[in-house]
């Protein structure tokens, strides 16, 4: 980060830009004071008591996966790849948003299991439990440290402050309010996030366009530029796989990133369904992450389309693109990740630049305290609970919960010091969703649909499947494999589920599997279809409720988008 001091990315902030910040960060803090006292038992704490509305948890949904990840990610992608970026809304994130409301989310609401590695608990028993545990609460500190890295550069550039000094008060302000008012507090500021996040952004992508002489301003620019006109069509999408074969672009994009990637991440990810899990009813957790897609499929519009404007528009990016497209060092010093800020720091006047830094503060907390509500929920319940201390007082659990909020913390300050080497954050954060969630994801539809899969089937699946992603990932590293950007997390991710599916089905069918008795609201086939059904009365009646209605609404929509574009 020493670069970052040489490069010219000192933002000019205003005395009206500080204290625009100084509120925001005030209604943070009050936020989760207020939660606070809604906070009697450890479910008020972990899963908000099960008692928010469907818009509400719909809105968290969204924006505890806007963190700095999507922001910092796609616009540096939007700078070296452009348009083919929208996989991973369009392809990579709807239809398993969908399917997980449709298919999924009765199983996880109607078993009434506190957390993702609970339910793995029910099916496969504590092996398989341990392991999930585990895993994901080190996937949880990993993330929580990219988003913590990305808060921490944001204030280095703002205010000048070491990297160090930054990344510290950064954790301290997510921290206090995650431990004040638990999931309630996160929900409610990821609400708030998300507007604070469409109002910074909007403005910068509409000025942007005006300056560049508008879409077709754009298209003219791009075309001219360091990767020429394969940035303005999303297929084939060689440029951001690095096959430089169109078939087995398309295979890795729909396999790779739709499939895998995709599923393993929206369907088995915590941090995603611990929103769903916070609805009042049955109803509302089918509908929260499919009134999530609706944003989500528009997203794109304000941080992909910024990234390709900061490209032919910023002087750094202008004299250096070709040079990080080679995966070299920028001479003057930038990285594609500093896209959103060089648009900010050459386009926004005064107040407005403080409501932009907001948003993207914004973002990096949401990412971050939604890591760590995941993280102390299943390491309390899951990890603690389970095997250390099992028959406690609630409110021991509670005063644990709020100390795992705290170590987590301090471990996610760690892991940013190794987020930091990444020149393309989204490329890190791919590399271990290709570790952990893909072959979590192959585990759990296996065992959601196959009854004769075992327990023993469950864990053995899961450590094969991550050591298969680990390999392909150090192969590339080495050179053996010639795999290049983020075609390494397709391919890796896609091995990991394959690898999983075929130990799992060779390990069942050498072990001995669990009584159908205990399976029942575990696996598809043994679950009666009355208990996999919502109630349609009162807050959950009219057709604009339905969640297969407004799930067939955002199928139509992005195919028109696919086609569009």
């Amino acid at each position: 980060m020493h670069v970052l001091a040489d490069a010219n990315l000192r933002l000019d902030a205003s005395p009206i830009d500080y204290v625009l910040l100084a509120f925001y960060f005030a209604l943070v803090l009050g936020i989760g004071y207020m939660a606070r006292r809604s906070v009697s038992s450890s479910l008020d704490f972990f899963l908000s008591g099960r008692s928010l509305p469907a818009w509400v948890t719909g809105l968290a949904f969204i924006s505890a996966n806007l963190g700095a990840v999507e922001i910092m990610g796609m616009s540096a992608n939007g700078v070296l790849y452009g348009l083919p970026t929208v996989h991973y809304f369009w392809i990579g994130a709807i239809p398993a948003m969908l399917f997980l409301g449709i298919v999924m989310m009765p199983f996880y609401y109607g078993s009434k299991v506190r957390s993702v590695p609970e339910f793995m608990l029910r099916r496969f028993g504590k092996p398989a439990h341990l392991v999930n545990g585990i895993s994901f609460a080190s996937a949880q500190i990993l993330i929580a440290g990219a988003n913590l890295f990305l808060l921490a550069s944001v204030v280095n550039l703002l205010l000048g402050w070491p990297l160090w000094v930054s990344i510290i008060v950064a954790a301290a302000v997510v921290l206090s309010y995650t431990a004040l008012g638990g999931l309630s507090a996160a929900i409610y500021n990821e609400v708030l996030q998300f507007f604070v996040i469409v109002a910074a952004l909007l403005p910068l992508t509409i000025v942007g366009l005006v300056k560049v002489g508008g879409w077709q301003g754009l298209v003219d620019k791009v075309t001219a530029s360091p990767g020429g006109d394969a940035q303005l069509h999303s297929w084939p999408g060689d440029n951001l796989t690095g096959f430089g074969n169109s078939f087995l672009s398309i295979l890795g994009l729909v396999f790779g990133l739709g499939f895998v990637l995709s599923f393993g991440y929206w369907t088995t990810n915590f941090v995603e369904v611990q929103r769903a899990m916070a609805s009042k009813s049955m109803s509302a957790a089918r509908r929260t992450p499919i009134i999530g897609a609706f944003p989500k499929m528009l997203v794109p519009f304000i941080v992909i389309i910024p990234g390709m404007i900061a490209a032919v528009t910023v002087s750094e990016y202008v004299q250096d693109k070709q040079v990080l497209l080679d995966g070299g060092d920028a001479p003057s010093g930038v990285t594609a990740n500093n896209a959103i800020l060089l648009l900010m720091r050459d386009l926004l006047p005064n107040g407005m630049l403080g409501v932009a830094l907001a948003g993207l503060l914004a973002s990096f907390m949401a990412g971050m305290a939604a890591n760590l509500s995941s993280f102390n929920t299943v390491f309390t319940y899951d990890i603690w609970q389970s095997y250390v201390k099992k028959n406690e007082s609630d409110g021991y659990y509670l005063r644990l919960g709020r100390l795992v909020t705290a170590i987590g913390t301090v471990l996610a300050i760690g892991t940013a010091f190794i987020a930091s080497n990444s020149g393309n954050i989204l490329t890190y954060l791919q590399d271990l969703f290709s570790f952990f969630n893909a072959p979590l994801f192959a585990t759990f539809i296996l065992g959601m649909f196959w009854k004769r899969m075992t327990p023993t089937a469950g864990w053995v699946g899961l450590v094969s499947g991550t050591a298969s992603a680990i390999t392909v990932w150090l192969l590339s590293q080495a050179g053996v494999l010639g795999l290049t950007g983020q075609g390494i997390s397709f391919v890796a991710a896609g091995t990991a589920f394959v690898v999983d599916i075929a130990v799992s089905v060779g390990v069942s069918l050498a072990t001995a599997p669990k009584p159908e008795a205990q399976l029942v609201g575990l696996v598809y086939s043994l679950t009666p279809k009355e208990s996999l059904k919502h109630d349609e009365t009162g807050d959950d009646a009219g057709w604009y409720r339905k969640p297969g209605l407004l799930a067939g609404i955002v199928l139509i929509l992005t195919i028109v988008l696919n086609i569009i574009f």
